[in-house]
């Protein structure tokens, strides 16, 4: 079981309600995408998180990656009540420690130099609470060469090698359709986090966890990146078909395209049967894993001509029968109407205050203690007067600090 939160933790609303984590109070300090991935883990566990942005009128640009209303907003800061904080005023300073005094995470995504001259790094609010896990996502690092260079996820793919690796042999370099960059580096914050927080029930300290885009993006690698390490080989654009084991990939049917991954002698023997070609397995060229990588394209030309044959369905009812894995390739209104999806809850729609909502859901159950979307994104500064009550300022206080913009 994690240890109990600081006593002094404040209450109000828990926007995540009973949970995992609703002993455990967040302050999210993040912006765009990395940092509010890593802060809605926590959230969907039931974290009491306080999201803190400036407010309205004296923030430049667009800090949070799209506009409030549109689904990339809504899907990543459901479960989190809403402060504002001027952070550039010593008073909006000094708020932000009594908050981390009573807290148990901070998490936060500036660029490595903008906290510390605010003032709010890991030292400064470590200093008034020992015992606060402090985690922080950068593009690069918190030091080193390329520390102060700005962070941006197709930048984090390409250093990362990910590019390199994806497309179509020849293509030039692609990158992923999705962030991934970002997202990874989130879920390895959040990882972080959870056991720094195991940690503390040892030690009853904090400490400071941290990770980048790019770590993420080269741990992510996997077996590409051990393939340089251990065999020094530098893995190439393999396409649709699997770097080492074949045949994988994608193949045309009658009505569109679907994956098979027929790796292994087994799955490779009850494929060539499923296909309707015994005779492949007596071909010299395919005899073994070795022979099917060295006369890949001649298998790969073979499979088509057979694939081209049936429809979609026709082949993926076929081959699981067969025990070859083999599945559709969905566009994504597709995928959400599969369903294995549907049964799943992978989509979760919130219905609050009169507003309907869907949400993407956590991929993972747990038996006693679920994940759950409580509540929609907050409205910027939402719950300044009801964070600052439960922090223990009077609401003369609560005035005061609007008059002058620090709230």
């Amino acid at each position: 079981m994690l240890d109990a939160p600081n006593p002094a933790t404040p209450g109000g609303t828990d926007a995540g309600g009973a949970g995992a984590l609703s002993r455990f109070t967040v302050l999210d300090l993040t912006r765009v995408r990395s940092g509010p991935t890593c802060v809605r883990q926590l959230a969907d566990w039931g974290a009491k998180v306080i999201k803190i942005e400036m407010p309205e009128g004296l923030d430049q640009g667009d800090p949070m990656g799209g506009p409030r209303g549109g689904p990339d907003f809504q899907n990543l800061h459901r479960n989190k009540r809403g402060l504002t904080l001027n952070l550039k005023s010593p008073e909006g300073v000094a708020i932000l420690k009594k908050l981390a005094a009573q807290a148990d995470v901070v998490v936060e995504n500036f660029r490595p130099d903008v906290k510390d001259r605010l003032g709010i790094g890991y030292k400064d609010l470590s200093a008034v609470n020992p015992r606060l896990v402090y985690a922080s996502i950068s593009g690069f690092g918190q030091d080193g060469p390329y520390a102060g260079r700005p962070g941006f996820d197709q930048i984090a793919q390409g250093m990362g090698g990910l590019m390199s690796i994806t497309g179509l042999p020849g293509q030039g370099p692609v990158r992923v359709g999705i962030p991934i960059a970002d997202l990874c580096a989130g879920l390895f914050a959040a990882q972080g986090i959870m056991v720094a927080l195991l940690e503390r029930e040892v030690s009853g300290k904090g400490q400071w966890v941290q990770t980048s885009l790019l770590q993420a993006q080269a741990f992510m690698l996997d077996f590409q990146a051990a393939r340089w390490l251990q065999a020094g080989e530098v893995p190439k654009q393999a396409g649709n078909n699997h770097p080492t084991s074949i045949p994988t990939g994608v193949f045309k049917t009658r009505d569109g395209h679907i994956n098979i991954a027929a790796t292994g002698n087994a799955i490779w023997k009850r494929f060539a049967i499923a296909a309707g070609a015994p005779e492949w397995l007596e071909d010299p060229r395919f005899k073994d894993a070795g022979s099917r990588s060295d006369n890949r394209d001649a298998l790969n030309a073979l499979i088509d001509a057979k694939i081209a044959e049936r429809t979609s369905e026709e082949w993926v009812t076929a081959l699981n029968e067969a025990g070859v894995p083999a599945g559709p390739i969905y566009s994504i209104d597709q995928m959400f109407a599969d369903p294995q999806v549907k049964h799943l809850g992978i989509a979760a729609e919130l219905n609050e205050g009169g507003k309907a909502q869907t949400y993407v859901a956590q991929p993972i159950v747990l038996s006693r203690t679920p994940s759950r979307i409580a509540s929609h994104p907050p409205a910027i500064g939402e719950h300044s007067a009801e964070v600052l009550r439960d922090a223990g300022y009077t609401d003369d206080d609560i005035a005061g600090f609007q008059s002058r913009q620090v709230i």
